[in-house]
C-alpha cells in the first residue's frame, strides 16, 4: 500500500507545530540553530552524510552552551 506523500507532509508539519505551545528559551534557539548550521556547514564541507550528522551535532552542542551562556546574562 502507497502512502500519498501530500497527505503525509501536513501532518507531520501540524504535529511538529504542536510542539511549539510556549516561547524558546535562547538555548532551545542556540541548539536549533547550531544544528541547522552545523549540518548545512559538514555537508559542504565533506559532501557525506557522516559530515552532515557529526555537524549537526557539534553545531548543537557549540549552539546549546551560547544560548545557555545567553540566559545567565539577562
Amino acid at each position: 500500500m502507497k502512502i500519498n506523500r501530500l497527505r503525509v507532509i501536513p501532518v507531520i508539519a501540524l504535529a511538529a507545530l504542536a510542539g511549539c505551545s510556549h516561547v524558546p528559551s535562547k538555548q532551545q534557539i542556540g541548539t536549533a540553530t547550531g544544528a541547522v548550521v552545523g549540518g548545512a556547514a559538514g555537508a559542504v564541507l565533506t559532501g557525506t552524510t557522516t559530515g552532515t550528522v557529526v555537524g549537526a551535532g557539534a553545531g548543537a552542542v557549540i549552539g546549546s552552551e551560547i544560548g545557555k551562556s545567553l540566559e545567565k546574562k539577562r
